[in-house]
Parts: C-alpha cells; structure tokens; sequence
C-alpha cells in the first residue's frame, strides 16, 4: 500500500507533488486576473472608441460573461491529454488577449464595422478563458477531494479577479496604459502554460515542439510591450488627419493632441476638443456674455476647463481677482500648465497667481463647497455617457445654483442645438426646473459647426450692449445674432435630466448617431 497523508484535502505523496499542486493553485490565480483584465480593457477601449461607458461595458461584460459559458460547455468534449490542452490554451489566450488592445485600436478606423472586431475578440478571449478553469480541476482532482478542489480553486478564481479589478484602474490603465497592458499580462499567461509543462514535461508527449510555441510567443508578446508605444502612435496616425505629437492614457481619459501647420488640436477619447484655428470663437462666445453681464465680478469659478482656455478669456477682466478651475483629471492640468505649445495657446492661465487649479470630481467638490462666487463657466465634454451625464442632471444644477452670488451669472455649454436638438432643449428645461432663468444662445464654430450654450441666473439678466474691442469675435451684433433660433433650431419639448433617468445622454446618443450614419 502507498503511504501518505491527508493535509487540508491535499493527498501529499511527496515535497513535488505539494509543490505542484500549489503552483496550480496560484496559476488559478494569474489566468483569473488575466482573464478580467482582458476583460477590463475590452469595456475601456470600448468606452474610449465608442462613447457610452454604461452600453460598452454593460454589452462586453454580457458577451464575455457568455463566452465563458461556451468555453466551460466545450472542454467536455476534451477526452485526453488534459495537460497539453491546458497548456495550449494559455498559449493562445495569451496572443489573442495580449494582442487584443492593439488590434482594437489598430483596426478601428479601417474596418466598417468595428463592433465586429470587438465582440469577436471578446467571444473568442472569453471562450478560451471558460476552457481553463475546467481544465484546471480535471489537472488537480487527484490531488484535492472533490470538494477542497472546488473550494480552492474558486477561492483563487475570485481572488485574482479582486486583484484584477483594483490593479486595473488604478496602477495599469494610468501607468502602462491598454496596449501595454494587454501585452504584459499576454505573457504572464503564456508563462502560466509555460511551467504548466515544466512541471508535467514526463506526462506530455510532445513538450519540447509546445515549449518552442510557447517562447516564440512570449518573445513576440515582449516585443509588442516593448513597442507598445510605436503600435498605438501607428494606430493614432492612421485615426486622425493631422500628426500626432502627444498622446497619453491617464486615470480618465485618452489625450491626443494633433499638429498640421499652425493648427493644434485637442482630443479627448478621440473626440474633438479644439482647433487652434478657431477655438477662440468658441471660448469668448462661451465667457464674455455671460461675464460681462455681471457688475464688476470678483470670484469665478470655472467646472471643466482643465486646457485653461477658458481662464485665459475671464483673466482679461481686470475686476476679475480669483479664477477656481476644478477638473477632475490632473494630468490635462499638468499637461496645459507645462507645455509651451499649449501655454502659448492658453496665455499661462492656468500659472496666474489669481488662478488656483484643484482636480477633483466637480460633483462632489461642489457638495462640499461653501463659497459664493460672482460667475460661472460649466465646461464639461458632452454628456455621451453617463459619468459625464451626471454632471447635467437638476441635482449637479442645484448645486450650481446654490454656488452662485444672487447676483452672479453662470454659463453652461450645452452641445450643438442643430445636430442634438432634443439635448440642448433638455439642458435648458433642466436648469430652469432648478429656478435658474435662462437664456440660450448659439455660435458657429468652423470645427464643430453651430454650437449652443445657456446663461443661467437666479434673477433676470439684461446681457451686455458692449463687450471689449480686443475680442475677435464677440461684439453687439455677433451676440444678437447669436439669440436668433431658426427652425431647425428651435425649442422641443423634452424631458428633465435626472440622476435616475438620464434621459440626456439618451438624447444624445440617439442625435449624434443619426448625424454620423
């Protein structure tokens, strides 16, 4: 009879075989975290391209949730050499999940349908990822009693999934970024199928050919982290028309920034922020109505903003003595505090000494805010999804309200009322459900065509019959002009933005998706 013993369900026969069993054990425990993490950056880059954050993740998470399932269903079908299945599986999940984020980002603007590429990556990662855990357990159940093998095996299942789900946002999608990420935990994978065979290399025939498999692609997974810049600067190129001279992956957002002549650009997820050439339009039609309607104003607060634009356009009034920029992403801030090409766009706004910049989220900074102040500028990007949307529902507006002076102004930008009608007038009856009476108006922005705005106040407001002569575009007649809604334009009846319904980003969604078919 062959001796041993029992020690916490582990059948231990020897040092190797204990050795063995937890080296399993933990590898459990890295295909988990790899296996979210692709599952992570599917929803992220989805959320990046697409907009939508809620519908990109929501539609990932379900695919890859089902994936899951038909990998699970298909390794019954697997009858012998378990181990050596195991460790091809690792092998390939490693090349397509590493490889995904490149891919994504590579073929988005050369495919007709990238939701094709997407959910295709997604099923086929999730799929193979269903085929591990099952493979695993077959790998262990004479090691384990049944049910220590289940225990266990979850055990370590959920707690990379844990590990997953908190090294992503805050140490891997900021610091190495999607494609970087994706590469490196390619390989922790293919590692994974690698001491898989060291420790069974008697139980696999043809070990040395898998071997050879598994280290050319760990060698190309290497090579693609270590080029994982160069990928995602090819991608950028190929995405937008002008040469890309900055690009980063902060906590919040990707931030591109374009050169072609004297035109530099800003955008954020790929969306357009500004134009050089003509963002003054938009930024003196977004301040100096609104501004120049307040008596001598004195404290300005300004929600957004982080390119410090629109600083620099309330900085030319004297009376003017503090500007409180809150932005939620430090990186734009640091970014537009720093760069002379950007500084030289934005007169070093964001470097007076009447401007103090804080990054934080402007919900919740506003929950806690007790000053008045005399003007204020809501400039967040449109509310494409529903992070963003929340900061356009009554209850961010009546915190709005209760910041501003009694005899203050504020102003919101409010996305373009000829393509998102339904959301411009639903910005405007948003902010008059809180007491805010309103004036909207609109400019014409050659990069992004007719776009709207709305003043807000508690009181009346008589707009101004003179502004100052160094403006560019700004004057009595512009601003008149700026009032008229023709009837393409003109008012809809909508709903109320609120927290629990998010209509708006609905609105937008629906508007800006028939405008780009």
């Amino acid at each position: 009879m062959e001796t041993g013993w029992l020690c916490k369900g582990l059948l231990i026969r020897g040092p190797g075989k204990r050795i063995m069993a937890f080296v399993l054990l933990f590898s459990v425990f890295v295909i988990a975290t790899c296996g979210l993490v692709y599952e992570l950056i599917a929803g992220a880059l989805a959320s990046y391209l697409l907009g939508d954050s809620v519908t990109q993740f929501s539609t990932v998470i379900g695919v890859y949730l089902f994936s899951m399932g038909v990998g699970s269903y298909l390794s019954r079908h697997i009858h012998s050499n378990v181990t050596a299945v195991f460790v091809e599986v690792e092998i390939i999940i490693g090349v397509v999940g590493g490889c995904s984020a490149a891919i994504m980002f590579l073929m988005f603007e050369s495919v007709a349908s990238f939701r094709v590429v997407l959910y295709s990556l997604v099923f086929i990662t999730g799929a193979l990822v269903g085929l591990e855990i099952p493979l695993v357990m077959r790998i262990l159940k004479s090691r384990f009693e049944f049910k220590d093998l289940i225990s266990k095996v979850f055990t370590f299942d959920y707690v990379g999934a844990l590990a997953a789900s908190i090294l992503f946002p805050l140490a891997l999608a900021p610091t190495l970024g999607l494609v970087r990420t994706g590469f490196l935990f390619g390989m922790m994978n293919v590692a994974v199928g690698l001491w898989t065979l060291h420790l069974f290399r008697r139980e696999v025939a043809w070990a040395w050919p898998l071997r050879s498999i598994a280290m050319m692609a760990m060698a190309g997974l290497a090579l693609g982290f270590y080029f994982s810049g160069e990928i995602l600067s090819f991608a950028e190129a190929s995405s937008y028309p002008e040469k890309v001279i900055y690009s980063k992956t902060s906590q919040y957002q990707r931030m591109t920034i374009t050169r072609g002549g004297d035109d530099v650009r800003l955008y954020l997820n790929g969306n357009l922020q500004f134009s050089s050439r003509d963002e003054y339009r938009y930024h003196e039609a977004l301040v100096h109505p609104g501004l120049q309607a307040v008596d001598a104003p004195r404290k300005v607060l300004i929600l957004g903003g982080g390119d410090g634009l629109a600083a620099r356009e309330i900085l030319r009034n004297q009376t003017v003595e503090s500007v409180t920029l809150v932005d939620l992403d430090p990186e734009m801030t640091e970014l537009f505090t720093d760069s002379r090409i950007l500084t030289a766009l934005n007169a070093d706004s964001l470097k007076s000494s009447k401007t103090r910049v804080v990054n934080a989220d402007a919900f919740v900074w506003l929950k806690e805010n007790r000053d008045k102040f005399d003007f204020i500028v809501v400039d967040f990007p449109d509310p494409s999804n529903f992070s963003l949307g929340k900061l356009y529902t009554n209850t961010f507006y009546r915190l709005v309200h209760s910041a501003l002076a009694d005899d203050g102004v504020a102003v919101i930008q409010s996305t373009s009322p000829l393509v998102a009608r339904k959301s411009f007038w639903c910005i405007n009856k948003t902010l008059k459900s809180v007491g805010f009476n309103t004036i909207p108006y609109h400019a014409f922005v050659p990069s992004f065509g007719e776009w709207g705005f709305i003043i807000a106040a508690k009181r009346p407001v008589r707009l101004p019959i003179s502004y100052p002569p160094t403006l560019r575009f700004v004057n009595e007649a512009t601003m008149q002009s700026m009032l008229q809604f023709p009837r393409d334009m003109a008012q809809v009846e909508t709903e109320i933005q609120k927290l629990n319904n998010q209509i708006l980003v609905r609105y937008f969604e629906e508007e800006w998706s028939e405008y780009r078919r």
